[in-house]
């Protein structure tokens, strides 16, 4: 199983990347550290990894309210990395789509 999961396709995540152009998120396997993102990234897209910044999100509780009562379950824990290009370099993640 590799690292990435998934790029950030999110209106905050899109502002970042407008205003700094050498930012890009994505989500990554909980137990990755990020020499090994910077690694996954650099092997995946063919570019240089000048930083990358983790955060760890929770899953956070939903609640419903039903005819039966009320539905209860939670949202999955992600763990998210914003990795920093070399000045000039960038990605095109949407030519896969």
């Amino acid at each position: 199983m590799g690292i990435i999961i998934k790029p950030i396709f999110t209106e905050k995540q899109t502002e970042m990347t407008d205003k700094f152009e050498n930012r890009y998120g994505f989500i990554v396997v909980p137990s990755a550290n990020k020499v090994e993102i910077k690694k996954a990234i650099e092997e995946l897209y063919d570019v240089h990894v000048e930083r990358v910044n983790t955060m760890r999100y929770s899953g956070k509780i939903q609640r419903r309210y039903t005819k039966s009562g009320v539905v209860q379950g939670r949202t999955p824990s992600f763990k998210k990395a914003i990795v920093t290009l070399r000045e000039g370099e960038s990605i095109d993640l949407y030519s896969n789509i």
